[in-house]
């Protein structure tokens, strides 16, 4: 080999170690920065925490831990939500606040035209917008509707003070299912640590399960997210709705954490969190106190995870009703992880009516710990929720493939497993592992169990005869 060849190869070799050397160095450094990114937000993440705590009086930190983490409790097929965009208060956001559409915040004064403006200009803005409801105010709104889809790449709604619902009925003539809603808004995000407040006596008192003198009718939901995707909802309190307190319809990829929901015990039909034809949500380090199911799981629901779930008073958390009047229901892939059920009318519970079609499946209950709870394991094929009594039906809701892993604690009934399963469509693949429920005395509690096939794993008492 020729001097002028050799001395081409030492060249080109000096620059490709070169090279590495700096894409080295290069590598480390971003590394450190991701580092202190990380850092960063896990400490904005701690200082948001304890805010809501002294605020609320709720420590998320101590949510159930007494149980030993199942490795297998998650699906493969859920979807983690990355928010491409930078922190919700960076400089280079347009911020819309609503004081500056004409709000007063004084709770008597009706800002829902403030509020309006404010929404057409943050929706209509390119980029990313903070939408600001300051705090140390309450706001007094008639019903709205937040409408997109909108230009702007993310909205951060940082709700800090109160809202107030109107509790005049008229104002509610055009529209008596909602009172907040957002329709078809992608990459929106609501937190600040404030609260909505549904106002919801008037429609208690006027409830036909308050007063059977009173018509039957139906009521606002305080939230719903209605079409939405790619959804945040986080560091808010939702208390007193009229009904259902929280909503999430045919929306996908949403994450609701850290959330406060509460109405008094005898409050009629006010579900915590309800779920309708959504896929890939995920409720997490929620505490729900309301006089209906903490939270509901219906018709079209799909890749739903509740994990640390403070429960009570209330009717539990519950997949259905499914199938009413004929109808098909499918939910499917749930997981509930780590909740505490004090005080329900329900633990577990899964419903359907006779006569309908579909299924309910791949369900799993685990890590739950149940305290004076009624009912504490429910399936039932044969709901039939009015006055006269219902028909024997031939169909059904195929239910198959349910978990009971790590279900502990009392019950409040003699009877805290129930399966009261169809006789054409018997209850498939149901599975109890590492269950223990007693009366709340220490005593003995039963199980009943009807049209059922059933799997015993590891200490299961009571046991089904």
């Amino acid at each position: 080999m020729s001097y002028i060849h050799q001395s081409i190869i030492s060249f080109n070799l000096q620059q490709v170690m070169g090279l590495t050397k700096q894409f080295l160095t290069l590598s480390i450094v971003v590394l450190s920065l991701t580092s202190l990114c990380t850092n960063s937000l896990h400490d904005d993440d701690l200082h948001n925490n304890i805010h809501f705590q002294e605020e609320y009086g709720y420590d998320f930190s101590n949510y159930p831990s007494y149980f030993s983490p199942i490795d297998d409790v998650k699906f493969d097929n859920f979807v983690k939500i990355e928010r491409p965009f930078l922190h919700p208060l960076a400089a280079s956001a347009k911020t819309t606040n609503v004081l500056d559409f004409g709000a007063k915040g004084d709770g008597s004064t009706d800002d829902t035209k403030a509020f309006e403006s404010a929404w057409t200009s943050a929706c209509s803005s390119e980029g990313v917008v903070n939408f600001m409801v300051p705090s140390d105010k309450t706001y007094l709104l008639k019903p709205l509707t937040f409408s997109g889809p909108c230009k702007s790449s993310t909205i951060t709604m940082e709700i800090g003070g109160a809202i107030k619902a109107s509790n005049n009925r008229d104002d509610y003539k055009n529209d008596l299912r909602h009172w907040l809603m957002f329709d078809s808004v992608d990459n929106l995000v609501a937190e600040g640590g404030g609260s909505i407040n549904g106002n919801g006596n008037i429609w208690w008192q006027n409830s036909c399960k308050t007063d059977e003198s009173k018509p039957c009718t139906v009521a606002p939901t305080a939230l719903t997210f209605y079409k939405c995707t790619d959804l945040v909802v986080k560091n808010l309190k939702i208390q007193n709705a009229q009904q259902i307190h929280l909503s999430f319809e045919q929306c996908k990829n949403v994450d609701a954490s850290k959330l406060v929901v509460n109405a008094p015990e005898e409050s009629p039909n006010t579900d915590g969190i309800h779920v309708t034809a959504t896929q890939n949500i995920q409720i997490s380090s929620c505490t729900i106190a309301t006089g209906d199911d903490c939270i509901s799981i219906v018709n079209g629901s799909q890749k739903v995870e509740a994990t640390d779930i403070t429960c009570g008073p209330g009717h539990g958390i519950s997949i259905g009703s499914l199938g009413s009047e004929h109808s098909e229901a499918y939910v499917s892939d749930v997981v509930v992880n780590r909740a505490k059920l004090s005080g329900t009318t329900n633990g577990v519970r899964i419903k359907t009516w006779q006569g309908g079609s579909g299924s309910a499946s791949n369900i799993k209950f685990h890590n739950v710990e149940m305290q004076n709870v009624k009912n504490p394991i429910i399936i039932d094929q044969n709901y039939c929720d009015q006055d006269e009594p219902c028909k024997e039906q031939s169909s059904a809701v195929q239910i198959k493939n349910i978990e009971y892993h790590n279900i502990n604690g009392t019950s409040a009934s003699d009877v805290a497993i129930a399966f009261d399963c169809s006789k054409s469509r018997p209850c498939q693949e149901i599975v109890l592992q590492n269950v223990n429920l007693v009366g709340v005395d220490g005593g003995k509690s039963e199980a009943v169990c009807n049209n059922i096939n059933l799997q015993n794993m590891g200490t299961i008492s009571p046991r089904c005869p």
